[in-house]
């Protein structure tokens, strides 16, 4: 959270919690009523409040979330976003003077509710800008997109199912517990909280998850991490991939073994080696037997020579100069 003009009532840090809002009456403090959001001290002159945000990886937003939950009387009648690309990481004087892009317009609030907006804007972003007019409180900011790495930055083994690499949960039979995406997120998990689980099955299925890749490359070392699932974690699992670009992702004889059926431990870090080298992959399908949960998954190999260019021209494309 690099930059706010005021909070006075409740710190911005508080926009990017990944936990939804929440609020408890008659909970005082020091500066009154205790809001979990960001709350700005009522405006006595001209003007507006904003909160700048560092986004998780640059990427282009395709909408946004501003989110007013449990701000009745307080809330902003208006807000706009704009979006910037920095190199580097530059801090409150530099992006001050950036050049910020129109993606959400000057628009009204609803109170106590999510406020939605679609963004057609074509160019990535590292941060964005949240203004409010002219003050007030906001429970949660969301910016939602697909990530655009910057080529530079990848390594010749990586991650190719990270969340900041581009990677994506495209699909899963089930998320009753947490959903599927958590297990591409960045860092470890803390809790049991922050992964991927399915209900209790009761028929003779299992569930599965399916990932695409930040691009199509070929799987070295898969980890599948059941840290904190101790009493329900996945007796097995298996990976399979398929190569979208030359097979229908639809067509079960398109898929390939990366790593057989294999038992699972409960709260344990498993890291396969993949031998011998798959072919490249642009989708990978982690299958759980039968059911339950999993902390992370990691899938380390290289992307192919044309995927690596591809994602070079997708940066040079997405520039805002």
């Amino acid at each position: 959270m690099p930059y706010v003009s005021d909070e006075l009532f409740a710190a911005g840090d508080n926009l990017v919690t990944d936990a939804p809002p929440s609020f408890a009456a008659q909970t005082f403090g020091p500066k009154g009523q205790v809001y979990d959001g960001w709350e700005t001290r009522r405006r006595r002159e001209p003007g507006h409040d904003h909160a700048i945000v560092r986004l998780g990886a640059p990427g282009i937003v395709r909408g946004v979330v501003v989110d007013t939950a449990f701000f009745t009387g307080n809330y902003p009648p208006y807000a706009s976003v704009e979006g910037a690309a920095l190199d580097g990481y530059p801090g409150p004087a530099e992006l001050a003077s950036a050049r910020w892009a129109p993606l959400v317009p000057k628009s009204p609030l609803a109170g106590d509710a999510r406020n939605e907006f679609e963004v057609s804007d074509t160019h990535r972003s590292t941060h964005v800008r949240l203004t409010i007019h002219p003050d007030g409180g906001v429970a949660r900011l969301r910016v939602h997109g697909e990530v655009v790495p910057d080529p530079a930055l990848l390594p010749a083994v990586l991650d190719l199912a990270a969340m900041e690499h581009g990677g994506q949960a495209v699909g899963c039979s089930n998320m009753f517990y947490g959903p599927p995406h958590r297990l591409i997120a960045p860092g470890l998990a803390r809790v049991m909280g922050e992964g991927w689980e399915t209900a209790r099955r009761r028929d003779d299925g299992n569930d599965w998850v399916l990932v695409k890749l930040a691009g199509p490359g070929v799987v070295r070392i898969a980890e599948l991490d059941t840290s904190h699932f101790k009493g329900n974690a996945p007796g097995a699992a298996s990976l399979r991939g398929v190569d979208a670009r030359a097979a229908d992702i639809d067509d079960p004889a398109a898929w390939f073994d990366i790593l057989p059926r294999t038992r699972l431990q409960p709260d344990t870090r498993h890291r396969f080696a993949i031998p011998p080298a798959p072919p490249a992959a642009t989708h990978v399908r982690l299958d759980v037997f039968p059911d339950g949960g999993m902390a992370r998954l990691r899938l380390h190999g290289e992307l192919t020579a044309d995927a690596r260019a591809t994602l070079a021209a997708r940066w040079q494309a997405t520039s805002r100069l």
